[in-house]
């Protein structure tokens, strides 16, 4: 099992996260830890569900995305923010920038939902758009952000976004009680790297296991060799996982800290959010039920206590539709 040897040497720490707390209290929803039965029954173990798609912008984002422009100078706020973003992320930052009177803008895929491109365009942010099939999507931030000064906030490979993520798992924690394992949807590795850093540092033996969608296993390939690797472009419904390459700081933190990773089908994730809806009364968008999705296909194989993060709920009904009467059919 992974371990906290030399926590002192980590980049983020379990004080950074109780700091970002801090910041979050009274901005960010304390997001309530559901059960359901049936899915007890269902995953053969007390699922706790962390429901981060019941946070501010739809999603876990938020914690990190505030946490990171509530330390910005006012001469940074001034220049304003900037980031590339599958959607979540972009959503997140454009809510925090404009609570702190900053202004934003968003590099996101031509093909996100059209959901996100419009929240994201309701906080006041600038939305400038590429094909996340032939075009490198950090590049362009970099250069937007360079051409403009604007400050750059990452979707994951931030030690106060990582932190603020972090909160999820505290929260947790507190709310919930002693945890057996957790399981967490990954993408670049930042919610995971976040509460794996709590769950180890305050509960020490504690199961971390991530979840990513067969067809974007970067992070689950990269921990079996040793070093971070890139894969094709997800093709995926999973939209908000669709990363290619883990993060430099989240990969180093999670090498350490998760247990494993496993990947779950697109199938799997639509069963997943079929069981949301129907036992728990949640609605959950593909990235945000992946971890629920590796329990009920027995992915993995855990008992006891776990903690379960759904991570985001930003589907329209049109396509939450669309995903759930395909399976059905």
């Amino acid at each position: 099992m992974a371990s906290v040897d030399d926590p002192q040497n980590r980049t983020v720490k379990v004080e950074d996260v109780r700091k970002a707390a801090e910041r979050l209290h009274g901005i960010a929803i304390r997001t309530p830890v559901l059960r359901s039965p049936a899915l007890d029954e269902m995953a053969g173990a007390e699922v706790l569900l962390k429901c981060e798609n019941l946070q501010r912008s739809g999603a876990f984002k938020f914690r990190g995305a505030y946490n990171a422009v509530s330390q910005l100078s006012a001469a940074e706020l001034e220049r304003g923010v900037c980031s590339p973003s599958s959607g979540n992320h972009a959503q997140a930052l454009a809510l925090a920038a404009r609570l702190r009177g900053a202004a934003a803008v968003l590099v996101m895929p031509e093909d996100a939902p059209r959901s996100k491109l419009e929240a994201t365009r309701a906080h006041g942010a600038e939305v400038i758009t590429y094909d996340r099939y032939i075009d490198d999507r950090a590049a362009i931030a970099s250069l937007v952000a360079e051409e403009r000064g604007l400050v750059m906030i990452p979707p994951f490979e931030h030690p106060a976004v990582i932190a603020g993520q972090g909160t999820t798992a505290l929260e947790l924690i507190e709310d919930a009680g002693h945890l057996d394992a957790l399981v967490a949807p990954v993408s670049g590795g930042g919610l995971i790297a976040g509460c794996a850093t709590v769950v180890k540092s305050v509960l020490g033996e504690v199961r971390v296991v991530g979840v990513e969608p067969e067809l974007g296993d970067d992070t689950r390939r990269s921990l079996a060799a040793g070093e971070r690797v890139s894969v094709s472009v997800p093709r995926t419904i999973a939209d908000g996982l669709a990363v290619t390459t883990p993060g430099e700081l989240t990969f180093a933190i999670n090498r350490e800290l998760v247990d494993e990773v496993v990947a779950v089908s697109d199938e799997e994730i639509v069963n997943a959010m079929i069981a949301l809806f129907n036992h728990a009364k949640v609605v959950a968008e593909p990235s945000g039920a992946t971890a629920l999705a590796a329990m009920l296909s027995g992915k993995v194989s855990l008992s006891g206590r776990v903690g379960v993060i759904v991570s985001g709920g930003n589907i329209d009904l049109e396509r939450f539709r669309a995903l759930l009467g395909a399976q059905r059919a």
